[in-house]
């Protein structure tokens, strides 16, 4: 029994260094991604204002007089309304264009995704693995090796929670842009494919 016990411990000491690596790792792609997500902010302030100030002018000029947007904010969004506007804004084509829409957006939330659920894990797993070398110290009177596990354990924990926490906040708030933005991409195609087949009845007529 105490050989089987004592694999048990060794394995799992083996995975404190891959972890605390792991954990490094995850911490500066969380700092990277503060860094990406304020500059994405900064970018959406712009585009907010443009988005609604096209959407202000379509509701006076109304759907007959629809003319492409020329927004510089979000390049992604202008891209695919310019794809759909080549496309004539046939349905077929603009389905295809906002599942691609949806998919870059999707494809731009795993990393978040993955640090929600990476980072505490790995916060988790380096806290228990130094715990039995400290109750290990601690049985043997070592208050030194003790605190050194302890603070190991205790740092990684804040890591992995710091990880979480910006994966959590940005994948929160990236949601709720792509929402946004999938719903505008939305309107925009249908009010154009309405001006479109308003101007074919009035020419058939």
């Amino acid at each position: 029994m105490n050989f089987l016990t004592n694999i048990l411990y060794w394995v799992s000491m083996a995975f404190l260094m891959p972890v605390v690596v792991f954990l490094i790792v995850s911490f500066i792609g969380s700092l990277l991604m503060l860094g990406s997500f304020y500059g994405i902010y900064l970018g959406r302030l712009k585009f907010r204002e443009e988005i609604g100030q096209v959407l202000l002018d379509l509701k006076e000029i109304g759907e007959s007089e629809f003319k492409l947007p020329n927004l510089s904010g979000h390049s992604r969004f202008a891209a695919s309304l310019n794809e759909a506007g080549r496309a004539q804004w046939r349905s077929v084509h603009t389905d295809k264009i906002l599942a691609d829409f949806e998919l870059k957006g999707e494809k731009e939330l795993e990393s978040s995704k993955i640090l929600i659920r990476v980072g505490p894990m790995l916060g988790l797993m380096g806290t228990l693995i130094p715990l039995g070398p400290a109750l290990v110290a601690l049985a043997s009177g070592n208050m030194t090796a003790m605190a050194v596990n302890m603070q190991v354990a205790f740092s990684t924990t804040v890591i992995g929670v710091f990880c979480g926490a910006v994966g959590f906040v940005t994948h929160l708030v990236k949601k709720r842009w792509f929402i946004e933005d999938l719903n505008n991409l939305q309107y925009l195609f249908d009010l154009a494919r309405s001006g479109v087949e308003n101007d074919k009845k009035t020419i058939l007529v």
